[in-house]
């Protein structure tokens, strides 16, 4: 059974944060810029929360907050669910699909290892169905 690691390996394991002072406004501009949902919100170097692109349209669009003077510390989803690299997929798309969530972070010993989204399992499965579809392919061929 496949884990978080396999995805990471792919990947990679860079994670955008940024500080929970931070104006919304900024980290919009940094997740466009990026091109990602979501961002880690770290106070004193540890994980407080993580910002997304829901927290965004719930918690300052819908609240008609001004995004140049709120913090996204203000706004952020705490507490973050987390996983591990050791976390089987199949596990981590259960929770994210019972929590409704789309960024999972990774942690290990030295804090955030990586994030995991719901877009990273869809092709990793997408991936893996593709292979087995390939070697059935070839095993059924090979027969003839």
């Amino acid at each position: 059974m496949p884990t978080v690691s396999a995805i990471l390996e792919r990947k990679g394991q860079e994670v955008v944060s940024l500080v929970a002072e931070e104006s919304v406004l900024n980290a919009a501009r940094l997740m466009n810029e990026r091109e990602i949902g979501g961002v880690v919100v770290t106070e004193g170097g540890k994980m407080v929360g993580i910002f997304t692109e829901r927290d965004v349209l719930r918690r300052v669009v819908a609240e008609q907050r001004d995004p140049a003077t709120t913090s996204v510390g203000e706004v952020m989803t705490s507490p973050v669910v987390t996983c591990k690299a050791d976390t089987k997929l199949n596990d981590c798309r259960a929770v994210m699909t019972n929590k409704r969530i789309r960024h999972l972070p990774v942690f290990d010993d030295s804090g955030v290892a990586g994030i995991l989204t719901i877009g990273d399992l869809m092709a990793f499965q997408v991936t893996d169905q593709e292979a087995t579809i390939e070697h059935l392919n070839s095993y059924i061929f090979d027969l003839r």
